[in-house]
Parts: C-alpha cells; sequence; structure tokens
C-alpha cells in the first residue's frame, strides 16, 4: 500500500516539487543543513514560497519537515531528486557532446528539459552516450537504479605547490565563470601545475599548458583535482 501512496505521490508533482527536491538533495549531498533559509537562498525564491512548499512536500510524503528543524529527503523524494538529477547531467553532456552547445551554456538548457523528457527518451541519451558517468563539469550521472559514484578529489586551494593535478570536477554552474575557465582551458581533465599560493586566501598563481593564471581564491575552491598520473 505504501508503495502504490508513494506512485501516486509522485504523479501529484509538478516540476516546481520536483526542482525542490532536487535542491535538497544538492544541498545534503553538499553537507549543507538543509534549513528554510538555505534552500531559499539556493533556488533564490522567498522564504515564505519556501515554507508554503516544504509543507506540500511534507504532505506528498517526498520530505520530512517539522518547523525550525532540518529538512530531509524520504527514501520516495531522493528517488525523484536522483531520477531528476540523472536527466540533468544527461542533458548536459548531450547537448554538450552532440549538439556541441558550449559547457557554460547546457545547465540552463538542461534545466527547461529535465522535467519533461520520458524514460524511453532517457534510455536513448544514454545509449547514445555510451552509458556515461559524469557531465560536461565532471559532477556524477546518477545511475538508473538511483546510485551516485562519489568524485575523488581536493580543492585546488589545498593542492602541494609545484606538483601536476587532473581537474576532475567544477563545482560551479554560473555562466559567466564557466567561460572565463574555459578560456584558460581549465575544463574536466585539464592538467593544472599550482605554482604560487598568495596567503590570506588570497589569488594561486597556477600554470595550464605552459601559460600562467592567478585564479581567485574563491574561483579556486571549486575547482577539485586529483594528482596527475
Amino acid at each position: 500500500m505504501a508503495n502504490a501512496d508513494s506512485s501516486h505521490n509522485q504523479k501529484s508533482l509538478t516540476p516546481a516539487h520536483e526542482d525542490y527536491l532536487k535542491a535538497i538533495y544538492l544541498l545534503e549531498s553538499q553537507g549543507v543543513e538543509v534549513h528554510n533559509s538555505a534552500l531559499a537562498h539556493h533556488l533564490d525564491v522567498s522564504p515564505a514560497s519556501t515554507t508554503n512548499m516544504v509543507k506540500r512536500l511534507a504532505e506528498l510524503e517526498m520530505v520530512r519537515y517539522e518547523p525550525y528543524q532540518e529538512i530531509a529527503l524520504t527514501e520516495a523524494g531522493t528517488r525523484v531528486a536522483l531520477e531528476v538529477l540523472r536527466h540533468h547531467r544527461l542533458l548536459e553532456l548531450y547537448l554538450h557532446k552532440k549538439l556541441n552547445l558550449p559547457w557554460d551554456q547546457v545547465h540552463a538548457e538542461a534545466e527547461r528539459l529535465e522535467h519533461f523528457i520520458s524514460e524511453a527518451l532517457e534510455d536513448a541519451i544514454a545509449a547514445a552516450l555510451d552509458d556515461p558517468t559524469i557531465d560536461p563539469h565532471g559532477d556524477p550521472i546518477p545511475t538508473k537504479d538511483g546510485r551516485v559514484e562519489a568524485v575523488a578529489g581536493i580543492a585546488l586551494t589545498v593542492a602541494e605547490v609545484n606538483h601536476p593535478y587532473r581537474l576532475v570536477r567544477v563545482l560551479m554552474q554560473d555562466p559567466d565563470r564557466l567561460t572565463y575557465l574555459g578560456s584558460l582551458g581549465l575544463i574536466p581533465g585539464a592538467t593544472i601545475i599550482p605554482r604560487k599560493r598568495a596567503p590570506f586566501s588570497g589569488p594561486l598563481l597556477v600554470e595550464v599548458a605552459g601559460e600562467h593564471h592567478a585564479l581567485a581564491h574563491d574561483m579556486a575552491e571549486v575547482l577539485i583535482v586529483t594528482p596527475a598520473a
């Protein structure tokens, strides 16, 4: 009976509901305590709107919510969040690899499309991309059965100076910043050598393809790297 109720509730979800569930999942995965204020900030909506939506999601048994307490996804809510996230990241990769859309534009396009693709189209996109595991930004793509592989790595800000690293993930979707990083060759797979770190969260001097660039601390912080082979 519980499974039937869960299935019925999922059919009642709107794209806005799914956006909230995905946002809660993403915040949880970043280790953020999900309260109304954090969720409202993440989605750029008012706290009042967030409260109303979370209450509705609690009624649909997608989240556990008590006033002034942390918001948590239920098992059903997690399934929905991962399905939407899978759609989103597969779309990003398809738009980038197959339609040559720049990596700084695919996020916004995938946001518009993620709620409306069928399971058949999802499977076709995955097959066309040889069942990929990461999107253009290095973010893991959830599997069909809802598993997410962790992406190993450390922030560039704590990498050892004068050691080569491979960029594996960019924890950001801002189009202007992605355009800038792309212009420096800082895309997943690039080799980066930190050369000099300024104190007090100052800029980091890095070498990429023989050229030197100064990266602001907050920019370097979202670049996840692993030691180069």
